[in-house]
Formats: structure tokens, sequence, C-alpha cells
């Protein structure tokens, strides 16, 4: 495969009516994913209960995640990297209104993890 050069920053189609998700690699038991939100979040109610794990960091804006059981929700800025179990129910309760939040979501199988 040939080296692909990726700026996980560059411009992305407008995605003021919808997230844009753009999957950069894909492989045996892992895909990675951009994700630019403008105001979004999920809807009401919904939850994500993914059958991998999930490693996702805000690579510019600002978020807020909800973890079920979790009293509080968690403030991301540029910067900040969660790390989502397979099964972890979660839902972004809120994106930036006024700027594009950037997200690089790294989706693995469970049985590959190892400790670290």
């Amino acid at each position: 495969m040939p080296a692909v050069v990726h700026h996980l920053l560059s411009s992305m189609a407008s995605v003021r009516d919808a997230e844009v998700i753009e999957t950069l690699l894909r492989g045996q038991g892992v895909r990675i994913e951009r994700i630019q939100s403008f105001g979004h979040a999920s809807p009401e109610g919904f939850w994500y209960d993914q059958d991998e794990a999930e490693w996702v960091v805000v690579l510019s804006g600002r978020a807020r995640l909800a973890i079920e059981d979790e009293g509080d929700e968690r403030a991301l800025g540029a910067g900040d990297a969660v790390f989502l179990p397979a099964h972890c129910r979660h839902r972004v309760t809120w994106t930036d209104p006024d700027q594009p939040t950037v997200w690089l979501a790294i989706f693995i199988d469970e049985g590959l993890l190892t400790g670290g």
C-alpha cells in the first residue's frame, strides 16, 4: 500500500446539517475515522453501545460526552482523549455550535487489546 498523507484538520464538507465521518484506514480488527461535528449531539435517549473498543481524541473544538452510570458529563477540548471499552454506553451531549469539533476515533476489536 502506498504512503498516504492526511492533514487531519483540513477542511471537510459543510457539516451544519449532519456530522461528517471519513474512514481514514480500515484493517483487520481496526478502523480509524475522522469525524467533524458542528453543534451536533447524539439524539435524545440514544446511547452508543459498540461491539468494539474506541479510543477517541478531540483534535480541535469542544464537546461533552456522557458515559452511562457516570454522574457528570466529561468536558473535552483539543488534546483530550477518552478510551471507551466495548459496550461502554456513551453519547455526545454537545459539540461547539460556533466552530467545528474534529475527532479522531480508533475502533479496535476487543481481542486485539493488551494491557497498557
